[in-house]
């Protein structure tokens, strides 16, 4: 699958601001102004890229509780989501939904969601919804290797073969559920296959390889949109931080992330895979524009006023038809 000069400066700033940005908040989350909990997203950059490239503002997806990849990639606001992860009136919720619970409807992002496999049977309503109406939009699934063990992840991919709706459930397979290996806790192993079993077209991909995941999700896309039902998408691509911030990880061997970091970077593959055709020097110049943009974020953030309780803590509670 062809990309213009373009579309690949595109896609690598989309995977450096995923990188920045949860770099950042790695560093932000240790001042304690930060409320809640957050999930981090560094290492898995290239899936959400990869993805979210086909999709529009028509188009939706499912996120999970490691959702600020998929709401930049699906471009949602960088100030009003730092805003809404510091807990201020700004923010994309209005301060009052945080890291786990993010959304921004106008771009189709259905929100991060704290229940672990909670994303597919929200999306396959979303999917419904486009089929009923004829809207040609499709839906996109995000979850990671512990939710694909879920019942309402089963529920939601046979409903989806028996409706045949337009619908890509991805699989975020990055090693872990919280602290339980992938390997043990996915009794077959093969997240794609146990997919592929409910009667869809499934493929298994790396997950650090933006192109691998750029081309299968594609296909699968483009399947969905044109009406010939859903589809699975394993990407394996494991996480760089813990499950949350101030997770331990002693269920990861000493080692193990450095090692990762050195062999298997999205964005340090991408540059190499692309080096003939873009040079070191516009890539870092969108690293700096990056930093600055992120540094501004959190200026913002941090000077944003809090969410009045007289008038917003019952605002958002109830949606009127």
């Amino acid at each position: 699958m062809s990309l213009t000069k373009t579309q690949l400066l595109q896609a690598y700033r989309t995977m450096a601001t995923i990188r920045q940005f949860e770099e950042r908040l790695h560093r932000e989350n240790t001042s304690g102004d930060i409320a809640g909990f957050l999930h981090l997203y560094a290492g898995q950059e290239a899936v959400a890229t990869g993805v979210c490239g086909h999709l529009n503002d028509a188009d939706s997806i499912g996120s999970t509780h490691r959702g600020h990849g998929h709401c930049i990639a699906k471009g949602c606001d960088i100030d009003g989501m730092m805003a809404e992860i510091f807990g201020r009136k700004a923010g994309l919720c209005g301060g009052k939904g945080g890291s786990m619970h993010i959304a921004d409807l106008s771009r189709g992002m259905l929100g991060a969601n704290a229940i672990v496999g909670g994303a597919p049977s929200l999306a396959i309503g979303a999917a419904l919804t486009a089929k009923t109406l004829a809207t040609g939009a499709v839906t996109v699934s995000f979850s990671g290797d512990g939710a694909s063990n879920q019942g309402t992840t089963f529920e939601a991919m046979n409903m989806a073969v028996v409706l045949q709706l337009p619908i890509v459930f991805v699989f975020e397979n990055n090693g872990y559920g919280e602290g339980t290996g992938c390997d043990y806790a996915v009794g077959s192993r093969d997240i794609a296959g146990r997919a592929a079993a409910f009667g869809m077209h499934a493929a298994r991909v790396d997950g650090t390889d933006f192109f691998a995941v750029h081309q299968a999700a594609g296909e699968a896309i483009a399947r969905a949109r044109r009406g010939d039902g859903p589809s699975a998408l394993e990407a394996v691509a494991k996480r760089y931080y813990g499950h949350y911030e101030g997770d331990p990880m002693l269920y990861r061997h000493p080692g193990e992330v450095a090692a990762l970091r050195a062999s298997s970077d999205p964005l340090v593959l991408f540059r190499q895979r692309t080096a003939s055709a873009i040079g070191a020097a516009e890539y870092d110049r969108i690293d700096q524009e990056i930093a600055e943009q992120i540094d501004s974020a959190v200026q913002r953030a941090r000077n944003a006023p809090f969410p009045d309780p007289s008038h917003d803590l019952l605002s958002d509670v109830y949606v009127s038809y």
